[in-house]
């Protein structure tokens, strides 16, 4: 908890006292009190208890140690891509994940006077997604650990030169005043947020619902092992809707996937995709099945 600026330690304090008291409604979150996970958390579920956490291995852990119920994790944008490792931290972790939201990501430029200043602090993402607004206004950006740390640091530094870019609960969180809101580059900036638990849902019980399946894989290192891994959800008809690579130690030998797919396990074609996935690969590891927030196309 010291490890936020002064500021926001009160807040903190508060909000895990509360979440403390009510684990079964604790939400754990990475980021300072007004950070956009804590407005995630909010939309998603409005009778919950938001804890903040410093990291995002923090708020895995709270859920892990059952001091939260959930954790709500970004993992990417739309417009900056890639959020949180989550390929590296959820397999891990041990959490399943029971449900994602998307929210519109809209920042607010916050600052105590009104400029003008020469540098901006936001978490990267915060300031990848602004790129175009500073560069045009010749602010620097200054790279911190969340969006509503860095505006607690802004309040904290009594800086006048400085401004932070977070969402505007923030604002009014930390006594900053809105110099000007939607900085962010893009109107349709989303963020795509995944909510994380110890136990799965049972995909049985989504029968009947649009449904997601998050999954792992290495496939066999034999040549197109990839194409005829991938080639049952194809001919099954299976809708994948993202696929991506990472690598897991130093070798640069071994490739692991991470992919998300429309339906669940217990339906016909899923079942037989996933079996034939395996079968080209090293092993398969489901992540979650869970409601589909949001019609993809």
């Amino acid at each position: 908890m010291h490890s936020y600026p002064e500021p926001a330690l009160d807040l903190v304090a508060r909000m895990t006292e509360a979440a403390v008291a009510d684990p079964a409604r604790a939400v754990a979150l990475q980021g300072a009190p007004g950070c956009n996970s804590h407005r995630a958390a909010l939309e998603h579920d409005p009778q919950c208890l938001p804890l903040p956490c410093f990291s995002f291995e923090d708020a895995l852990d709270a859920v892990k140690d059952g001091r939260a119920d959930r954790a709500i994790i970004p993992i990417e944008n739309s417009q900056h891509g890639r959020v949180a490792d989550i390929h590296f931290l959820l397999p891990e972790s041990g959490l399943s994940i029971v449900g994602e939201h998307f929210m519109r990501i809209e920042h607010a430029l916050m600052a105590l006077g009104d400029g003008p200043f020469s540098a901006a602090y936001s978490h990267p993402q915060g300031l990848g997604q602004s790129r175009r607004y500073l560069r045009e206004r010749g602010i620097v950006p200054m790279a911190y650990a969340d969006t509503a740390g860095a505006a607690a640091f802004v309040r904290e530094q009594g800086d006048m030169a400085a401004c932070a870019i977070a969402p505007k609960l923030a604002a009014g969180l930390y006594d900053l005043k809105i110099v000007e809101e939607n900085v962010e580059d893009a109107a349709d900036n989303t963020t795509r947020f995944v909510v994380l638990a110890r136990e799965p849902l049972d995909p049985f019980a989504l029968k009947g619902e649009k449904a997601m399946t998050t999954f792992i894989f290495e496939v066999k290192n034999i040549a197109a092992a990839l194409y005829k891994a991938l080639g049952g959800f194809a001919t099954n008809g299976v809708n994948m809707t993202k696929l991506e690579s990472y690598q897991i130690g130093a070798s640069f030998a071994a490739t692991t996937f991470y992919a998300d797919i429309e339906g669940a396990p217990g339906e016909p074609r899923i079942d037989m995709a996933l079996q034939e996935l395996a079968f080209h690969c090293k092993y398969v590891r489901p992540l979650g099945t869970y409601r589909q927030a949001r019609a993809r196309g």
